[in-house]
Parts: C-alpha cells; structure tokens; sequence
C-alpha cells in the first residue's frame, strides 16, 4: 500500500555517533552524494516486499508474533467494555491493565499496532483478521460511550471524568498517552492493512480531541501538558498524511509544549532531571509536524534534541535515562543502576532517528545509532527463552544488574514478563519493536537503493524491476552479501558503519570479486550504480576489532566493544561487589565465537555479545589502571592572603566562593567562613581524576555540628560522591565513597563527632582495600574491607567544601582552610606531620 505526500508509508512505519560519550562509537556525517535541497524524504518499501531469514531478528519476531496469536482480545477489552456498560465476563488483566490502575487501555493500541506490523510483513490473514476484530470492539466501544453521556468520539478504557480531572489540575496518570497509543494503532490498522472501520473511529477520537482541547486556553492547556501525553502531535501529525484535513495539523500543534519545545528551539539542553521517555515521545511528534509542514523550529526541535541525547546522554548499549530520568550532560559512570536504559526510550529514540535519517540521509550517523541501539539493547530486551518473547522493563548496567521484569509487576518464574500480569509501557512498546525490523533495512527514493542495516532478508523492489537477498552472520561475522537475483538499473548505497574508523583498518566493498574502485569511508555510504544481472553480488567486508571506549566522566573506565558489539562480562549468581578492574593486556578471544575472556580483579572472566547475555549477571563498564602515576600532590588550597583561592601546584582553575561564603583569619593561615545557610566553597570539576589512592586533609572549625552536614564532597551527584560528614545520626563523623549502582556505600567511621569551637585537622587517606580516618594527626576510624577504589570517581562534576551533593542535606556551619588533595596514601606519620605543619615532602 501506497499512500500520501512523500511517501506516507516511510513516515508511518518506524520504531525507532557524534562524540563518544557514554563509550558510543564516534559517528561521522558524510554519505555517498547529497540530498540535495527540497528533495523528498526516503521511503520505506511496504513490509510485504522485504521478508526477513533466518537469524536472531526472525527468531525475536516468532516469538513475539506467537504472543500476538494468543493473546485474549477478551482480556483486554474487559475494562474497555465495562467502562462504558458494555457486559464482559473476562478475567482481567494484571500490571497496568488492571482495573483499577489509570494507565489502563495503553497495551490495547500497542496491540492494535504490533497486529498491523506483523500481519503486513508476512501476510498472515489470521493476525489481520484479529486486528479487524479488535478494530470492531473498539467501535462499539466507542458507540456505547456516546450513549453513557461521554463526549462524542470518546473511547478508552476509562472514564472521560479522567480529563476533567486532569483540567482542574488533579494528580491523573497519563490520560492522553493511553489515548495517543489507540490512535496511532488505529492509525497503523488503516495505513498497513487498508482497515476503512479503525479510520473512521481514528477521527471519531480526533473530534474528541478536538471539542476537548478547543475549549481550553493556551495557558490551560499548557498546564494539561505537563502531564505525559505520549505522542499526541505525532499521531495527528502522521494522520495528516492520510485526510491532508489542516485541522489535523492545527491539533497537532495544540501539544506544543513550551516547557521543553522552548529551550530545544533555542538549541538549550535543559534536559538534567526530566522524565526521559515523556520528553522523547513528544519529539518525535515534533520530527513528524517538520516533515508535514516543513517548519524550521520543529527541525530544529528534533534534531537538536537528538544530537544533545545521543552526545551527552547515551549509555554504550545506546540507551539512555537513570530511573527513568535524564541526569546532567555527560554523567554515565556517576549514573549506573540497575534502572538505566527504559527499553521505552529507545523504542520511541529508534522512531526519532528513523524520521530524522528519512529526512535527511546525508547523516549517516542517524543509522549508526539506530543498529548501535537495536543490536545492543532492543534484541537483547527479548528473552530468547520464553516462547512469546517475554521482555525487560530497564536495561540496568550497574555492576550488579541482571535482566529482569518491572518491580513491582509479576513475572513467570524465569523469565522477564508474563502473558498477562506483567502489563506496563514496555510490555506494549514491545509488541512492536520485535515485529517490525523489516521496515528499515532498506530504503528507496527514485532509483537510488540504500541499505541501511544488515539484516538476512530478501527484498522485491518491483519498482526498479530488482529483487535482492541479504545474507550474513553479521553482527558476528564481518561479511554482508547482496546477490541479486533478478536484475535492473539502480544505485545501491551500502552504509559503512561508523564503529569501523576506530578499528584503524578499512572496509572493503567488492562486486562479483572485484574492487569496484570507491573509497569505504566509515559513517558513510558508498554507491554504486550499474545495470544489476542476475547473480550480481556485491560484498563488504568489515574489519571487526576490539576496542576500549573510555567513559565520558571518567577516563579510568571503559567498555568494550569488538565490532558493533558491546561485549559484558558473565557473572552468574555472583555480581562483583563494583565495577571490576580489568587487565587490556589479558584480553583472549575465544576461537570460533564473537566470545573473549579477560583477567579482572584478579580472576579470569569471560565476555560475550551484550545481547546474548541472559538470566545471570553482568558488568559492561570496567576500570582501567592509569598508565602515568598520579602526581602526588594533586592540589592545594591554602585559602591565605597570599593564594586566596588559587591551586599552588598550577594544575587547576581557581576555586570560588559561593552562597556567602567568605574569608576569615585562622592561625598559621587562611580559611573560609560559612555561614551554614548556603555559604560553601566550589571546587575545580575533576580534582580525583585518575586516582588508585588518596589523602584528603583540611582544617575547619565548627559552629554548630548538624546531621549530614559535609566538610567535603567531591562527587558528580547523590550517587556518586566522597565525602566527610561532621556528624551521622550515629553520633560519629564519617567519611564514605559510593559509585553509583553499588548496594551500599564504603565508609570509616569516627569514635567521636568533630569538636565545635576550636580548629580541628582532619585527614583521610584511600589505599586498595582500605581507608583510614584521621582527627588532629591521630587515627580514629578504619575499613579494611574498602569495596571501591577512588578510582571510580572520575572526572567529578560537582566538588564542594561546605556542602554535600544531596541538596535535602544542611550546610556547614563554621570554617574550612588549608585543603589539599594528594594522589598517594599518606602514611600515620605523615599525616601527623601535616596536622603539625612540618609536612612538605611534596609541594
């Protein structure tokens, strides 16, 4: 099916490097040719025409395809039916279907989707005819409502009373996301199987979208949009493309939400501490409004948002987010847990980047990130082990993650989700990523061919009278072939991954055997255009390598990639405690596989494919010994008249006073005055870089002593930290080190709290496996079982004297002075000598 202004099926159909932050492979921007200004954006061929083989891809497709055969229509239109009067004797559904949770009716559009996806890639009548019926209750559904008094076009499975109380301003989960994913299944209904009913209820809903919103003030509504609302533009947006009605256009801009719309348009990343998968979801629909009406802004909108995502806040598997929400530009290390990556979110990224590559295919980079992200998250979402492709709700890459389901959720023993009690967003967002890897192999415009992922499949491109078999073991073997089976004139555009450049050595693309003379630059693609006769095959060969990506927060920890690979270390039953320390050197391939091992903490590990890597633990983020010893002074505030806020070894910016801080005189020196109602000390970003060991000194005075208050803490967030606390609620002063991701903290506690009234020296110093806490040259805390190296730390963002990384915590009350930073383990005597003022081995 063919339908609407340039290529409605390319836009419709989709799910979803720039620097290398996160450990991403360092995408490039060239292509093979241009463009060229106005031209049409790329279209995808209809899912009929390319049929997937054998490989991981087809066997995740079965398997989610055998849920949709089975799963109960029934089931999930009980509290559709109930909602508006309609009888069901159906048992109802757990998880977020359940009827008493909010969010309910979501995985019925992405129902409506995934039937539509499959039935339209393999023919299969028996999944159309289920979507048809599912299309049917809907309707009546929708029917019914109008007759119980809701608005007219209404449909949902719970009541309209939501909007009302979403317009007075009540806390209500999600009523228009639930409402986005039953238009856009419907809309795939209509679009992909030619259903007439799912259209004519699909503008039912915009008529009630639209008497809902028209009668709403601008600020009114702004208000509403705080509140997820899925893709509500994009959904009006891509429908414009079916009815070319500009009312549809008009209703799509009414979910402009300035909040985010505003700072993106103005190319600001104000993205630090927003709920990640509502955000994307929304500029998806902003990708979507540019390709219907070409406005710069909304170009802008996506594609900055894209850039400044995949840049700043990517994870190395290509997902993004901590508990859901997005952390400060750069922070990947400093933000591990077991709730990083939502596989919602790189659903709805992979959408993104399909639009933004369809429209613009002179960066490559757009695919790099989309098979980056699909080979190491999305296929590995899926447990190979289940028969209906139970998935995962996060992708946790903490050091002591495992795939498992959504907290909270029931799953089946073994596995990642369930058949029904397991219903959440990813559940749904599921349904159709694994059946639709078909609609982005290939893409066409004219007579120009471009391949774009390297997925075994067969592709009948009946415009240019050319039909194509793609066969490869790829991601694990570096050869892709194209042979032609019948032939025609066209150019062929094959991408050259960008992962390649870091190999340092080149693809190499060949016809029938032969160099056909066109240089393979990574993050490109190369084309070639003859007259193609059967049995034609075009070859490119991939150099696969292993290469180490160092983390953006910290250059000690790396991830490791060998191809387009993530690789993760195997565990079992037994996380390592943090992120283990690895030995480069060690690294073993294992003959035959895509396997290696490697010598961490001591212990000889083996890594395999992130994606193969189920129902045990793993680690992908490992530290990396410093080549170059620290030096061993590493900084010095002296706070005096003389140096005021200056570093006296050279190495580093200024400090600087904050919130009211101030100088103040100290015996044998300067100091800095707080006020303990915000005045605190900013220290230079990245102090312990690098660092196996430490000693931290510094004298303060205290005022008052608080609960949690810090003399220092030098960390990125309230994750990731080293500080020292005047005083816990045990009555004693501690000093503690976390990564984020670790279960506990590493700490050494005092026997005493720190004095108020007099100057006090303190001391701390960090050697492998322990830590030792010092009060006026004299020891009075020590771990002998210190978990985490300082190493971890990295390049910390957020380096305070005076204040801590968590802002619920007091401020210091009293003085600090004389900070120094050493990057060797001070022994008893020399801290003694410090607190005494004869130390000066090392200034």
């Amino acid at each position: 099916m063919r339908l609407g202004r340039r290529g409605l099926l390319g836009g419709l159909l989709g799910a979803g490097l720039a620097v290398g932050l996160g450990g991403l492979p360092a995408y490039a921007t060239t292509t093979a040719g241009t463009a060229g200004a106005g031209a049409p954006p790329l279209a995808s061929l209809p899912l009929d025409r390319v049929q997937l083989l054998e490989s991981r891809f087809l066997a995740n497709m079965r398997r989610t395809t055998a849920y949709l055969r089975v799963v109960d229509l029934d089931r999930l239109l009980h509290t559709f039916r109930l909602t508006v009067g309609l009888p069901s004797t159906a048992q109802p559904c757990g998880g977020w279907e359940a009827p008493n949770v909010q969010l309910r009716g979501h995985t019925t559009g992405h129902l409506l989707s995934g039937l539509a996806l499959a039935a339209a890639n393999t023919g299969d009548a028996e999944l159309a005819a289920k979507g048809a019926r599912l299309v049917a209750a809907l309707a009546e559904c929708q029917v019914a409502a109008a007759k119980t008094g809701s608005t007219p076009g209404y449909l949902s499975a719970f009541p309209e009373t939501a909007f009302d109380d979403i317009e007075a301003g009540k806390n209500v989960w999600a009523p228009y996301y639930t409402i986005h994913k039953i238009m856009a299944g419907l809309l795939d209904q209509h679009v992909l199987l030619g259903n007439a009913q799912a259209l004519t209820v699909l503008l039912g809903m915009v008529d009630w979208v639209d008497t809902r919103t028209s009668r709403l003030s601008r600020e009114a509504l702004q208000k509403v949009l705080h509140t997820e609302f899925g893709g509500m533009n994009e959904v009006l947006a891509n429908l414009w493309f079916v009815t070319r009605d500009e009312r549809h256009l008009e209703l799509a801009a009414r979910f402009d939400h300035d909040e985010i719309f505003g700072p993106l348009a103005e190319r600001r990343n104000t993205l630090a501490g927003r709920h990640a998968n509502t955000d994307i979801a929304k500029v998806v629909g902003a990708a979507a409004q540019w390709e219907a009406t070409g406005e710069e802004r909304y170009r802008t909108i996506a594609t900055y948002f894209w850039d400044q995502v995949v840049q700043h806040h990517t994870y190395v598997i290509g997902g993004n987010s901590n508990a859901e929400f997005f952390g400060p530009p750069g922070q990947i290390v400093s933000q591990l847990g077991e709730n990083t990556c939502e596989n919602c979110n790189s659903y709805n990224m992979l959408k993104l980047t399909r639009q933004l590559f369809r429209n613009d295919p002179d960066r490559a980079a757009y695919m790099d990130y989309y098979e980056w992200t699909l080979l190491n998250q999305m296929l590995g979402e899926q447990d190979p082990d289940s028969a209906h492709g139970f998935v995962t709700y996060y992708t946790g890459l903490s050091n002591s993650a495992s795939r498992q389901g959504k907290g909270g959720l029931v799953s089946d023993p073994g596995t990642y989700s369930s058949d029904y009690d397991n219903f959440s967003c990813d559940h749904g967002t599921a349904l159709e990523t694994q059946v639709k890897f078909a609609d982005s192999v290939y893409f066409t415009r004219g007579d120009v061919l471009w391949v774009n992922l390297f997925v075994p499949s067969e592709l009948d491109w009946r415009e240019q009278g050319l039909r194509l078999r793609m066969q490869t073991d790829y991601p694990y073997d570096p050869t892709v072939r194209l042979t032609v089976d019948r032939g025609g004139d066209a150019e062929i555009r094959v991408r050259v991954p960008g992962w390649v450049e870091r190999t340092g050595q080149p693809a190499k693309l060949r016809v029938n055997g032969r160099s056909v003379g066109v240089v393979c630059r990574p993050g490109a693609y190369v084309a070639v255009r003859r007259t193609w006769a059967a049995g034609d095959i075009v070859e490119l060969s991939l150099p696969m390598a292993t290469v180490w990506r160092p983390a953006p927060d910290n250059p000690a920890v790396h991830a490791l990639t060998y191809g387009p690979l993530v690789l993760a270390g195997r565990y079992g039953d037994t996380p390592p405690a943090t992120l283990p320390t690895i030995e480069p050197s060690s690294l073993t391939r294992v003959a035959g596989t895509a396997d290696f091992t490697v010598l961490a903490d001591g212990r000889r590990v083996r890594l395999s494919p992130f994606l193969d890597v189920h129902h045990e633990h793993y680690n992908v983020y490992w530290a990396v010994r410093p080549g170059r010893p620290a030096p061993k002074l590493v900084a010095r505030y002296a706070f005096d008249d003389s140096a005021g806020l200056v570093d006296s070894t050279g190495r580093w910016a200024d400090a600087a006073l904050a919130g009211g801080a101030s100088f103040v005189g100290r015996d044998g020196g300067g100091a800095v005055a707080l006020d303990g109602q915000g005045g605190h000390v900013v220290l230079p970003a990245g102090l312990p870089t690098n660092l196996t060991e430490l000693t931290v000194s510094v004298w303060t005075r205290l005022e008052s002593v608080a609960n949690s208050a810090r003399v220092f803490d030098l960390g990125s967030n309230a994750q990731t930290y080293m500080f020292l606390t005047s005083r816990t609620g045990r009555g004693t002063a501690r000093f503690a080190m976390k990564l984020g991701g670790m279960e506990t903290e590493d700490f050494v506690d005092a026997d005493r709290p720190l004095p108020t009234g007099v100057w006090t020296h303190v001391a701390v110093t960090v050697a492998p496996g322990v830590a030792r806490l010092y009060l006026d040259g004299e020891q009075v805390g020590i771990n002998e079982q210190m978990v985490m190296s300082p190493l971890l730390l990295g390049a910390t963002q957020q380096n305070f004297l005076g204040r801590s990384q968590n802002v619920k915590h007091p401020w210091l009350h009293g003085a600090v002075g004389d900070f120094r930073l050493y990057g060797v383990a001070l022994s008893a005597g020399d801290v003694a000598a410090l607190h005494a003022g004869t130390f000066h081995r090392y200034e």
